[in-house]
């Protein structure tokens, strides 16, 4: 496996193996990772064979956080990274400096950003509004670096992946998105690296999240009901876990992420709820 740290480097490495015909598979992450980026790996691996190349990103990205939020604290153990991703087959990890990433920011000299204009408004957008900016700049950029013909996402982070086909698709990028299903622990709650923040008893709480969607689930099992109701059926069932303070739950298209009048089988659900200053998110197709 190697290791690559400047950009110049890893796209001599993807130019190299494009004219060789070799497939590349690509999972951009930002490190301490744990079984949900593995098996995001795996289906890249897949997807691309054992004679195709599986790159990984480990790059804790500064511009999709908020001054508010956890960029300096956001766990990162690089030793434990690396030796996962050689365990699980990775080629390459590729892991640049801030300075290698946006060369000049620092001076002011970095004006150039990926904005998706309509998809990004609600939800995440809403509650961390710089947020999504910073994803689509990052990863527009990996794309040119890696120059990936796959990259898998998690749909733990839904809205995310979407913006990601849509910045694909309108602005004509040769990578098909993949969006794999979301790993969890055994007792329902989402894979996370944030998961690390929580303490004993709000780990504990923090299925709240899970049992949220399977209640929604149950609720239009057989019938249609309105988003208000649901939504305030959501936000008394949350309050069962006294830690939990509701973020947002929204009902949604999965396709346009507009909400919704009605919630139905196959409308989407999402919902972010904090334990302390920990943020949790996750989703589901009811």
């Amino acid at each position: 496996m190697q290791i690559i740290k400047s950009i110049a480097a890893m796209q001599g490495l993807a130019k190299g193996w494009a004219r060789a015909g070799t497939k590349t598979g690509f999972v951009p992450t930002l490190g301490y990772l744990h079984e949900g980026h593995i098996s995001l790996v795996r289906e890249a691996r897949k997807r691309v064979g054992k004679n195709g190349r599986v790159v990984v990103s480990i790059y804790v990205n500064p511009t999709q956080f908020a001054p508010t939020e956890d960029l300096s604290k956001y766990p990162r153990d690089l030793k434990r990274d690396l030796k996962m991703c050689r365990a699980a087959g990775v080629d390459v990890v590729f892991t640049p400096t801030d300075r290698e990433m946006y060369p000049g920011k620092a001076e002011g000299k970095y004006s150039t950003y990926v904005v998706e204009d309509a998809l990004s408004k609600t939800m995440e957008g809403a509650s961390r509004p710089t947020h999504f900016r910073g994803v689509a700049t990052v990863v527009a950029k990996l794309f040119n670096i890696v120059q990936p013909g796959v990259a898998v996402f998690g749909q733990k982070d839904f809205q995310q992946a979407t913006i990601i086909k849509r910045m694909v698709a309108d602005l004509n990028f040769p990578v098909q998105i993949i969006v794999a299903p979301t790993r969890r622990e055994r007792d329902g709650l989402a894979m996370s690296s944030r998961n690390k923040y929580l303490d004993a008893e709000q780990r504990a709480q923090s299925v709240i999240l899970f049992h949220a969607l399977n209640a929604a689930k149950a609720a239009v099992k057989s019938k249609s009901i309105t988003a208000v109701k649901l939504k305030k059926d959501i936000k008394g069932f949350i309050t069962a876990a006294p830690l939990a303070r509701l973020d947002y739950v929204e009902f949604f298209d999965p396709e346009t992420l507009q909400p919704v009048k009605r919630v139905k089988r196959g409308t989407h659900m999402a919902l972010a709820v904090y334990f302390g200053k920990t943020r949790l998110i996750d989703n589901a197709r009811l």
